[in-house]
């Protein structure tokens, strides 16, 4: 008799999503909760509970915790909250206020795709965390798993001064097309869309699967968008490809829809759950851009006109911190720099109030980990600034402040090595008091293990969560990666060769700003001096002294379902 062939991870997961469309199965969740945590099976906190914006909590010491890469898992869970185009209005925020107070020790995390995440929800929570979003017009289905996650866009949408179209009509009629769709539930992998009408990009589609950017045709002056596919970090970087092609703006969800077609009946990205996205079609599979467009062409059965010049962003920060003019006259947006994107109840309270007294009740969450308000009159801006400082939230932040990112780190996540959040805060500080002149545009990324979900890969500076030995005991260490770029100069971080543990990296890189404030040529940018500079000199700048380059590790585990934001 022969031994029966072990399933491998993708088989399982392929089996699992075969048998059971989770969207179709709350009433599941609803007897968990009533019947108590024994009564899950392990298919739903391996799999199902992603599709509901569910993942198991790690127990705060991460993945060394646990064995194959992944820690364990305590008996809390994190919900994530889908945020579309980052639009929230006052009574929204209220409730995930109330809702953080109540259910997640009083913890809620703004992500890098605009959402918002609680943490320490019990089992027998999660009907009543549902039932208060969904009162409320909130959702969190497709946040995690295979599917669609949140599709971002501008958060400025109708009211950035600068934009060529406010495209946020397109990012909830593709939510409306794709999550809860059952003709899109079982995607290959996660699926990452963005749709905006900035020029400042600031939803990042060079890392997006799908990056639709909107663009004036200049022959017959008519708005649509140029596309990118195949975008992601993870522990293979790769920047979205453009296509030869002029999307119109009737066609741009038809597009959205071949793509996401290709993307499901991809079989050959169902074999390998760590080579499954989208991007693998160009990085393993034979496609290139002019394939890739051929493809789509196939399914809407029309040739798309082609494309024509972009105009990709230069050095420009994306996370419209400040007060600034909108398009309507008279009126003011003002963005506030959330430090690690981590909000408490009386802050969220407090925001949604200002927005109610001085704006029109709305709010935006944006993919820098901030929050706006927009639709303020100009007379009131100096009122609604006091406000926000008298409620702890800045709008006159440093370069550390604003440009410093952090995933979730082993706080919570089961994946990561290192903590990142508290890390982010200690290091904003220190630098802030040690440069307090320091003015330079600085993206500072911090991701606590090497799937990037901190997007340390397009950082100035990037540091990706390790684990070293320091006299015998096991500490957070972090290895470096600079001159990461988008936009303009977009580029992947290169990694340097220098692994140091957590307590020694704010004096590297306050060693490394020094050293550009000294030597810096007239003009130049962090950008233009990392890259005159050799792996070598950085290294070296970084340590204090000339060290052996040491290479990065690879992951410790699978990349993460849902842990990216």
């Amino acid at each position: 008799m022969s031994e029966a062939v072990k399933e491998t991870k993708a088989q399982r997961a392929e089996r699992l999503k075969r048998e059971l469309n989770p969207w179709t199965a709350y009433d599941d969740i609803v007897r968990f909760a009533r019947e108590g945590w024994d009564a899950i099976p392990p298919p739903w906190l391996g799999t199902y509970f992603r599709w509901w914006g569910i993942y198991t909590q790690g127990d705060g010491v991460g993945a060394v915790g646990g064995k194959g890469g992944e820690g364990k898992a305590t008996r809390h869970f994190m919900v994530r909250i889908r945020i579309p185009n980052g639009a929230l209005h006052a009574h929204q925020l209220r409730t995930i206020a109330d809702l953080a107070e109540r259910h997640a020790r009083g913890v809620a995390d703004i992500t890098v795709r605009q959402n918002i995440q609680l943490h320490w929800v019990s089992l027998e929570d999660l009907p009543a965390v549902f039932q208060a979003l969904w009162l409320n017009g909130v959702t969190t289905l497709g946040s995690c798993g295979d599917v669609t996650r949140n599709v971002t866009g501008c958060p400025l949408a109708g009211a950035d001064a600068d934009e060529l179209v406010d495209a946020s009509p397109l990012v909830h009629a593709a939510t409306r097309m794709l999550n809860g769709n059952p003709a899109f539930y079982n995607l290959p992998r996660k699926y990452k869309v963005t749709i905006t009408g900035c020029r400042a990009w600031c939803s990042y589609p060079e890392i997006n699967d799908v990056g639709l950017t909107a663009q004036r045709h200049p022959g017959t002056r008519e708005i649509g968008f140029a596309v990118r596919v195949g975008g992601g970090l993870s522990t293979d970087p790769h920047l979205a490809l453009p296509l030869d092609a002029f999307v119109p703006w009737h066609q741009a969800l038809p597009v959205l829809r071949a793509i996401s077609e290709i993307f499901r009946d991809s079989d050959a990205l169902r074999e390998n759950r760590e080579k499954a996205r989208l991007k693998f079609l160009f990085l393993q599979h034979g496609f290139t851009a002019a394939r890739f467009l051929r493809a789509i062409e196939e399914r809407l059965g029309v040739a798309l006109p082609p494309g024509v010049r972009d105009e990709p962003p230069d050095d420009i920060y994306r996370d419209h911190v400040g007060i600034h003019p909108q398009k309507q006259a008279g009126y003011v947006y003002a963005g506030v720099a959330v430090l690690r994107g981590r909000l408490t109840p009386a802050e969220m309270r407090a925001a949604a109030d200002l927005a109610d007294r001085y704006g029109t009740g709305e709010l935006r969450t944006t993919s820098m980990q901030n929050l706006l308000i927009p639709h303020v009159r100009r007379e009131h801006a100096p009122a609604l600034g006091r406000g926000l400082e008298a409620a702890g939230l800045r709008l006159d932040a440093s370069p550390f402040h604003r440009g410093t990112v952090a995933c979730t780190g082993s706080e919570f996540c089961k994946l990561a090595l290192t903590e990142t959040k508290g890390f982010a805060r200690r290091l904003v500080e220190t630098l802030e008091a040690r440069l307090p002149g320091f003015e330079q545009h600085l993206r500072i990324h911090i991701t606590g293990c090497p799937n990037s979900c901190g997007q340390h890969w397009i950082a100035d500076l990037g540091i990706e969560g390790k684990k070293v030995k320091v006299d015998g005991a096991l500490v957070d260490a972090y290895y470096f990666c600079v001159g990461g770029a988008v936009g303009l100069h977009q580029a992947v971080a290169r990694p340097i060769g220098l692994r140091l543990p957590a307590a020694d990296v704010v004096p590297a890189i306050e060693r490394l700003l020094r050293a550009f404030l000294a030597d810096r040529l007239a003009g130049e940018t962090f950008r233009h001096f990392a890259a005159r500079h050799t792996d070598d000199d950085l290294r070296g700048l970084l340590a204090g002294e000339l060290v052996e380059a040491v290479a990065r590790d690879e992951s410790p585990g699978r990349p993460p379902h849902g842990v990216d934001g």
